[in-house]
Order: C-alpha cells, then sequence, then structure tokens
C-alpha cells in the first residue's frame, strides 16, 4: 500500500506552527493520520529568527526532510519595498514561487497543508498542488483574519461560527471548503456576555476594551479550541480516502460523487467536549 504523503508549508513563527506539527506527527504516529509528512518547506533559513530556528530543529529531530528557501532574502536582492501597494502579487514574489516549487521537484506530495505559513500563494502555486488552509469561520460566514472576523460575528449579532478548511486558490480566501465544523454563540455561557453590550456600539467597545471584551475572548476560545481538531479529522479523512481532490480542483467523496462540504462538526464538538468551558 502507498502511504498517503503530505506537503507541509510554514513560516515556523511561533509556538502555534510548532504545537500543530507535533499534534500532527502524534496522530501520525498513533495510526490516527494515514500519512507521512513527506516534506516540510519553512519560508525562513536558519538564524532569521530564534522562533524559526527552534521549529527547524524540531523538524530536523523528527526527520523530516527539510527546504528552507527565505523569502526575506529574496525582497531584499530584488530591492522590493516591505509592503506592496497592489493587490496582485509582485514579479519578484511569483519568482519566490517558481523557486519553490523547482526545490520541491522530487516530492510528489497528495496534499499540501498551509500551517502557519504567512505568504499568500501565488496562482502556478495553488493550481500545481492540491494544497489546504484553515478559515476561523464556518462556509459562508466572515472573511479575514480571526480578529476581524470576531468582530464581525458581534457586528451582526450571529448566531453561530465555526472553522473551515478550504482549498487554496488564486483568489485569496475564496477557495471552496473542504471540511467544516460550527458552533453556537448563543445560550450558556454566551448570553450574559451579549447582554453586557447590548446598546452599545461597537466602535465604543473596540475602544474601551478592544479584545479583552468578555465576549470576543470566549468566541476565540471556543474557535480555537476546534481548529486543531479540525485539522488532524480532515487530514484522517484525506489519509482515508473519504473525501478527495480531483485534477480538475473539484471535491469528492470516496465514491468520486462530488460534495459541497465534508461535515465534522458532531466529531469535533466530541473531541472538544470536556476540554473547554
Amino acid at each position: 500500500m502507498v502511504m498517503y504523503k503530505l506537503g507541509w508549508f510554514s513560516t515556523g513563527r511561533g509556538t502555534g506552527s510548532r504545537g500543530l506539527l507535533k499534534a500532527v506527527q502524534d496522530s501520525i504516529k498513533a495510526g490516527e493520520i494515514e500519512a507521512e509528512i513527506a516534506f516540510v518547506f519553512c519560508s525562513r533559513e536558519q538564524a532569521e529568527t530564534e522562533a524559526t530556528d527552534i521549529f527547524l530543529k524540531i523538524v530536523e529531530d523528527y526527520h523530516i526532510p527539510l527546504i528552507c528557501f527565505s523569502y526575506q532574502k529574496l525582497r531584499a536582492k530584488k530591492g522590493a519595498p516591505t509592503i506592496e501597494l497592489s493587490q496582485n502579487l509582485p514579479q519578484w514574489r511569483l519568482e519566490y514561487d517558481r523557486e519553490i516549487m523547482t526545490r520541491l521537484q522530487d516530492f510528489h506530495p497528495d496534499l499540501c497543508v498551509l500551517a502557519g505559513y504567512m505568504l499568500i500563494v501565488g496562482e502556478e502555486m495553488s493550481r500545481k498542488y492540491n494544497m489546504i488552509n484553515l478559515h476561523p469561520a464556518a462556509p459562508g460566514g466572515p472573511k479575514g483574519t480571526w480578529h476581524e472576523v470576531i468582530w464581525q460575528l458581534i457586528e451582526n449579532d450571529a448566531q453561530e461560527t465555526g472553522a473551515m478548511m478550504h482549498l487554496v486558490t488564486p483568489e485569496l480566501d475564496k477557495g471552496p471548503p473542504v471540511t467544516y465544523c460550527t458552533f453556537p454563540i448563543r445560550g450558556e455561557p454566551f448570553d450574559k456576555y451579549w447582554k453586557e453590550i447590548e446598546g452599545y456600539p461597537l466602535e465604543d467597545i473596540k475602544k474601551s476594551q478592544g479584545e479583552s471584551n468578555p465576549l470576543f475572548k470566549l468566541i476565540r476560545k471556543q474557535g480555537l479550541a476546534r481548529e486543531l481538531p479540525l485539522i488532524i479529522s480532515t487530514l484522517k479523512a484525506f489519509s482515508q480516502g473519504k473525501i478527495k481532490i480531483t485534477s480538475d480542483k473539484e471535491i469528492v467523496d470516496a465514491e468520486g460523487k462530488p460534495i459541497n462540504c465534508y461535515n465534522l462538526t458532531d466529531e469535533i464538538n466530541e473531541k472538544v467536549k470536556g476540554a473547554i468551558s
């Protein structure tokens, strides 16, 4: 039996990146995810930051093939500005992606995971690989960072939220959802915090409390608790052939039938039951 192969893309900039890699490796070792990480690609190199150096050491200790290529060094070499004014990727970034693909040409991953990868993936690379990424909202929910998502949920008096893994496409954060889970943000223990902000303009709450607002913190806590289990369950489903991505970038089930999205809500909520309050 040919082992399912994962490609791992990360900037390795903090504890979250390290924790995710460890969790997936532990799940692979336990036989839950029936796959292997074929390589780790890091967009930083040794000695750029202390945090990334720790991440790189962990990869080496796992004996996973490690490929590093610093986007910061390439940007400096090209004399490119730190902040790009255009939404389209500049030429140097397209060259960066092409160099990545060259360096990975001997690997043939079935699925690539963006795990704390702090760069936008260009069109060429997103077409070459089947890549998935985490978004901290349910399908059809708010766009943006997790901070922006939570503020939009509060502003819209939302009843529920969730998290999803979506296919990486040339359009940023607009790829089709692959897996997802949802959870209510009404009822206990949420209602008392909704009541506390009743009648207050959102901008006033942002200015006076910001992300220390109890409702904001609770939504984040509940969402964060589900993100890692969702990633694990998603990779498990892929490795077991329950969901696949076709050559046309279509999401299908084990029989090859197209599906809108694979609902993992019951499985995820069972995993986090009792772990958070």
